[in-house]
């Protein structure tokens, strides 16, 4: 067992939602913190909706354990209050490097000596982030996959100057949460999931934006020629498109800008965000 009793999730988005719901399910006392009370409210509706996907597809979940996770989870939009009890805070804001930096930088201010800060970036290198963290030898990267309870790895990386003991701090505690514990020796950027990833989606785009083939087609072809469960494109509506956008947008390639712009006017403009808004490059019907 880890020292970690109190964790707080910054981000309630997709994924900030089920990191820190699959924590409050294992027991822990989460807070979750967003920059408004109006996205907390959507929040809410979020962990709601989750427990009620645990209860349909995590075996045990039905007997009332997903709806006493809901028990556990607090709600903040002050910063400081959120991490006051903190034993760990994991970082689940949008994918844009100043703007994690600049979140940092005010978490570092208010934020216990104690506490360990840990960014779920799904491709940024810790190193890029250490050093507004005020404290180098607690920071590390804990990366999760979308549907956590599901696709469960728990990636752990640090940077040279974190502290060997807080690496296996935060490797017990991904276990203890039901990931697998996958560590990650050196820094990577996209460390192995999203090194294996982001090619297959950055190549699936280059095929649709480019009119060589519909992303239906393309999602054929993958999942007939390997036998995956499912293809490219509809593991960018998993995801959500807005991740993807800004990992293009923000990207010193202009190709990936250029699939960017294809994503954002094609899609994102027209509320087609993926699964969760019920439409993206399929449509999900609500039941």
């Amino acid at each position: 067992m880890t020292d970690i009793e109190h964790v707080t999730v910054l981000g309630t988005g997709v994924l900030g939602s089920q990191i820190a719901f699959q924590t409050a399910y294992s027991g822990f006392e989460v807070a979750a913190y967003d920059i408004s009370d109006e996205i907390l409210e959507k929040a809410r509706a979020r962990f709601a909706e989750l427990a009620g996907i645990y209860e349909q597809e995590v075996p045990g979940a039905a007997g009332g354990k997903a709806q006493q996770a809901l028990t556990r989870i607090s709600y903040f939009s002050d910063l400081e209050k959120a991490v006051a009890d903190a034993d760990l805070v994991i970082e689940a804001i949008p994918e844009v490097l100043t703007l994690k930096q600049q979140t940092y930088e005010k978490l570092a201010a208010v934020a216990p000596e104690k506490t360990i800060f840990a960014t779920n970036s799904s491709t940024l290198l810790p190193s890029d982030l250490k050093d507004f963290t005020g404290r180098p030898e607690r920071f590390l990267a804990l990366h999760f996959a979308n549907r956590v309870w599901q696709f469960n790895t728990g990636e752990v990386m640090g940077t040279a100057d974190t502290d060997p003991a807080v690496f296996d701090t935060v490797l017990a505690f991904a276990g203890e949460i039901g990931m697998v514990p996958i560590p990650v020796r050196k820094e990577k950027a996209g460390y192995v999931l999203n090194s294996l990833l982001v090619p297959l989606l950055n190549a699936a785009a280059v095929l649709a934006e480019g009119g060589y083939a519909e992303p239906a087609d393309v999602d054929k072809v993958w999942k007939i020629a390997t036998g995956a469960p499912i293809g490219p494109f509809q593991i960018y509506d998993v995801i959500g498109l807005e991740t993807p956008y800004n990992i293009l947008s923000h990207s010193e390639d202009p190709k990936d800008h250029e699939l960017a712009a294809w994503l954002k006017e094609t899609y994102i403009d027209k509320g087609k965000l993926g699964m969760a808004s019920g439409e993206g490059f399929y449509s999900y019907p609500k039941n």
